[in-house]
């Protein structure tokens, strides 16, 4: 199934898929209205509200006009009116989705005599009940303590088998479903709904002088769903274009603050791989997700380009040097191939040490070459926290010695630092051999703990940088000792195995002079 929706999936663009999620979640109330019955609940319950309200106020009058019963005249208590006990609602019971479906209303059957209290009530309440059908639609039953119908539709017959009047009768009101066999379609999509054929019962008890004497069956059809939703089509039609307008809003705080930069960025992004064009101005409505990607983006494009500067400035940097001991090997080779037989022994053990020579400057280019590329492709070390006199140490007593004087001048109580000990090691060696290099006899090492960072300050006796090479320290194959095997590489490793470990490394104005200063985080 995967693999088929992968093969047939469209290619959408942000802007349909958020649109039709946004219609979508619109669309949900409607839906669940139709679907889920919901609205179409509402109405049936609506109806039982009403047929519950109806048969209370019936009821309460019967019970008082009932032959034999003591009306109480006492002026009701105005503080028992306060009381919130005093008022108890009844709550609806029906659901379309929950309460069973009975069959429909079975025809009255034969009984015994009725109640001729319960007849002679019925005559008293018939204008009652015919004014109130009039107006609600209500069809209205009322039976004696027995069952049997003494008004409505079969008078003289029984209905005690009924759930609904047995459940009256032992004094507890009750509303059931029940099918409506007089129900016909009259609307394509009434199928739908499924309060069209069904019709509420209510049946509800008499009290006369604290006994059931009777009582009584409404009944009628809720408000059919398309006839609902037909008499509130105002309400509807108002509320679905507020919808729309809504998601029309809706849309376009999207389509500014997501789709259209992400289109912009996409298009830059297009341009900046050929090379042409650069990223655009972040858009003021973008989001804040959507301002962050510009920014990272930008910094993304920047680095990218840094990095083809680099490469191509590398690349034309290695070219240069390979070149020169290249065309002198193969200068000596071409002149030994040319005049091997007429050289004496001298001459030829001179071309002999000059390739031999070259050899070893393009071998030792190799090695430094290799030696920057591990330390560009050098990664930061989680947890590391080395203590700075240790391989300090270590490479003073490399390096000491051989017309070189180290003096390491560190405080007490240093922090420890997160970088390798390897990574100061070949530091601090790279620059006591450059100061070596350079005709310095002297070298002093001091160090001092700053916010966020150790600083070591590194310092010698020699000649010194010129003042229009201090800026190029630090390239790749940039020195002033060419001629005295100098790659100009090592700087450059120091700098890229510092950066590995968030270090950085520079050439600063002391008051005691030039130095090189070394920061290095703390653990």
């Amino acid at each position: 199934m995967s693999a088929w929706l992968r093969r047939w999936w469209p290619a959408l663009r942000l802007r349909t898929i958020l649109l039709t999620v946004l219609l979508f979640a619109a669309a949900m109330p409607a839906i669940g209205a139709v679907f889920l019955r919901t609205y179409e609940n509402t109405l049936v319950r609506q109806t039982e509200a009403e047929l519950t309200s109806q048969g209370a106020a019936l009821a309460s009058a019967a019970a008082n006009l009932w032959p034999g019963a003591v009306r109480d005249l006492t002026p009701a208590d105005p503080d028992a009116r306060d009381d919130p006990g005093y008022y108890r609602p009844e709550s609806t019971s029906v659901d379309l989705r929950g309460s069973p479906l009975l069959p429909e209303r079975p025809a009255a059957t034969p009984g015994q005599t009725a109640d001729p209290k319960a007849e002679a009530a019925a005559e008293v309440l018939e204008p009652i009940f015919d004014q109130t059908s009039r107006s609600t639609l209500a069809s209205i039953l009322i039976v004696d303590r027995h069952g049997v119908v003494v008004r409505g539709l079969g008078q003289g017959g029984s209905l005690a088998s009924l759930p609904e009047i047995q459940a009256a009768l032992k004094g507890h009101a009750r509303t059931v479903l029940r099918r409506n066999g007089a129900y016909h379609p009259r609307y394509s999509f009434e199928w739908l709904s499924r309060a069209s054929a069904v019709r509420l019962h209510h049946a509800r008890p008499v009290v006369v002088n604290g006994q059931v004497v009777g009582a009584l069956l409404l009944s009628r059809s809720p408000r059919a769903l398309f006839r609902g939703v037909y008499q509130d089509r105002a309400k509807l039609l108002v509320g679905a274009g507020a919808t729309i307008l809504l998601l029309v809003l809706l849309s376009g705080l999207v389509s500014r603050g997501v789709t259209r930069p992400i289109e912009a960025l996409s298009a830059a992004t297009r341009s900046v791989a050929t090379g042409q064009g650069s990223v655009p101005e972040t858009p003021a409505t973008a989001a804040v997700e959507i301002r962050d990607l510009y920014q990272d983006f930008r910094v993304m494009a920047d680095a990218i380009a840094v990095r083809s500067r680099y490469l191509r400035d590398f690349a034309s940097a290695v070219s240069h040097e390979f070149k020169t001991p290249l065309a002198g090997i193969t200068g000596a080779v071409e002149l030994l191939d040319d005049h091997f037989d007429t050289m004496t022994p001298d001459e030829r053990r001179r071309f002999l040490g000059n390739i031999s020579a070259d050899s070893a400057r393009l071998s030792q280019l190799v090695g430094r070459l290799m030696d920057l590329a591990r330390a560009d492709m050098a990664m930061p070390q989680a947890g590391v926290a080395t203590d700075l006199a240790s391989p300090l140490r270590r490479a003073v007593d490399a390096q000491g010695g051989r017309g070189l004087d180290i003096v390491l001048d560190l405080p007490d109580g240093l922090p420890p630092v997160a970088a390798p000990e390897a990574t100061i090691e070949a530091v601090l060696v790279s620059l006591a051999e450059n100061s070596r290099q350079a005709g310095a006899t002297a070298l002093q090492v001091t160090g001092e703990s700053v916010e966020g960072e150790v600083v070591l300050r590194i310092a010698d006796n020699g000649p010194g940088v010129p003042a229009a090479d201090r800026e190029r320290l630090f390239e790749p194959f940039f020195t002033s000792r060419r001629e005295t095997g100098g790659t100009g590489l090592g700087l450059s490793i120091a700098r890229s195995l510092l950066a590995a470990s968030q270090g950085r490394i520079g050439f600063v104005e002391t008051a005691k002079g030039a130095a090189f200063e070394v920061g290095l985080p703390k653990a």
